[in-house]
């Protein structure tokens, strides 16, 4: 069983592929005290076949997400391959207009799970929806009606693990679509590689660009700042308004009482989002930005042109061939340059690049083996910033308080990096502006 044991792999992101397959059935997920899953040992291992670290995506099994897409897609006819992005055979822009709505942007995902089941490609759908336990509010279920999917509508932000429908998969014969994160995924497909009935039965996979998961403890906290007094059933994390721009959305809170509480994203959910609070470990050392090992990877349009309407719209990027047939003959999807889907997610790609690649440097030779090198970065501002949302991410983990209290412990590291951010714009405009004289006279 290896370092699964007892405390769960470090850095586990709580997936639970490793519950769902190990042939003893010796692990079961449970919170730790963070509010993050973990795999935990509920009577001994006898073989230590090490199964439970070969489909970790966090452990080094001596597969990347490189190597997986490229058996899974390298030879596509058409396909194409960045860095970025890994491989590709289509990227495109656009919204399922009776989905929009409930969806977190365009409501593309949504649609071709539907799309999916009504052409019998997939028998079932699973995706993630709301359970209305207060103890797990949300959970991976498995559909098989496209009424059915549209409960799983939207973003959840909330940890969620697969080891119940991947058990469901194995025990009931059929086909599968699957939607996850990146790290889902690829843990799905290294199960693949270890499991017949895995790779016969799970279809297509669907994956969604991300920056990083949360706790249950970030949901808890938010819903202090918001108010709520009641015990939480449901939340909605992406409620749109029309009128205003994407990404000025709230965040709606529903009690066992029948209450109901709001907050928007600039009243203290941006503050605890962009600095990395209740981020799990496993995170900061993640280099899949567009889930690479997925055959179509959904995600916010967050660039100027498409950011504007609150309605929310979808960029979509494509591996499987079927995938694109599907999409093209059931929904008006725009091309987009793959370049535009890149900067899109700026942010993400910053995050698993460079920032990742500091961390590395950090860690020296405890780093584990990423597809990015280490190194440190010139910036001084740069290298600040990542030390400092390091310490706040930690912090609140470990802050036994919520709402106010934990704020005002983060009030020191919030003003140090304000600090390092004034800097940084105060010494990278003439610097700037010097390299904008050096490139016109080198043009």
């Amino acid at each position: 069983m290896g370092s699964h044991g007892g405390t769960g792999l470090d850095p586990c992101i709580g997936c639970g592929l490793c519950a769902a397959l190990c042939p003893e059935g010796v692990l079961a997920m449970e919170w730790n005290r963070y509010g993050e899953y973990n795999p935990v040992a509920v009577s001994p291992c006898t073989t230590a076949c090490g199964l439970c670290e070969k489909v970790c995506p966090f452990a080094d099994p001596g597969e990347d997400e490189d190597t997986i897409a490229e058996r899974l897609y390298g030879a596509v006819p058409g396909i194409r391959h960045r860095p970025e992005t890994g491989y590709y055979l289509a990227s495109s822009v656009g919204y399922a207009e009776e989905h929009r709505a409930a969806g977190a942007s365009g409501g593309v995902a949504t649609w071709l799970l539907e799309a999916l089941l009504r052409e019998g490609i997939v028998d079932r759908a699973i995706c993630v929806a709301p359970t209305g336990d207060p103890e797990k509010l949300f959970a991976f279920r498995v559909f098989d009606t496209a009424e059915a999917v549209r409960t799983g509508a939207g973003s959840a932000y909330y940890p969620v693990e697969v080891s119940g429908v991947i058990r469901e998969v194995l025990a009931v014969p059929g086909r599968y679509a699957v939607t996850g994160l990146p790290c889902f995924i690829k843990a799905i497909r290294l199960g693949q590689q270890r499991n017949k009935k895995l790779r016969e039965r799970i279809a297509v996979t669907l994956g969604l660009v991300c920056g990083q998961l949360k706790s249950r403890r970030f949901t808890e906290y938010v819903a202090a700042l918001a108010g709520v007094q009641g015990e939480v059933t449901g939340v909605r994390y992406r409620a749109k308004n029309p009128d205003r721009p994407a990404g000025d959305y709230h965040y709606v809170f529903t009690t066992a009482d029948g209450g109901e509480e709001r907050i928007s994203w600039t009243r203290g959910i941006s503050e605890a989002w962009t600095n990395r609070w209740f981020t799990p470990k496993a995170c900061n050392y993640c280099d899949d930005i567009f889930a690479e090992c997925a055959d179509v990877t959904c995600m916010d349009a967050w660039l100027p042109e498409y950011s504007e309407d609150g309605r929310g719209t979808s960029l979509v990027l494509v591996r499987s061939p079927l995938v694109r047939e599907i999409l093209e003959q059931g929904i008006a999807l725009d091309p987009i340059p793959v370049r535009e889907v890149v900067r899109s997610q700026a942010g993400v790609v910053a995050a698993k690049r460079e920032h990742l690649a500091y961390r590395l440097y950090l860690d020296g030779e405890r780093a584990p083996r990423k597809r990015v090198a280490p190194a440190r970065p010139k910036s001084p501002f740069l290298r600040a910033e990542v030390a400092v949302k390091d310490r706040m991410r930690v912090l609140s983990r470990e802050h036994p308080g919520t709402g106010a209290d934990l704020r005002a412990a983060m009030r020191p590291d919030l003003e140090h990096l304000a600090t390092v951010r004034r800097a940084a714009r105060v010494i990278g405009s003439p610097l700037r502006a010097l390299q904008s004289i050096r490139g016109g006279r080198d043009g």
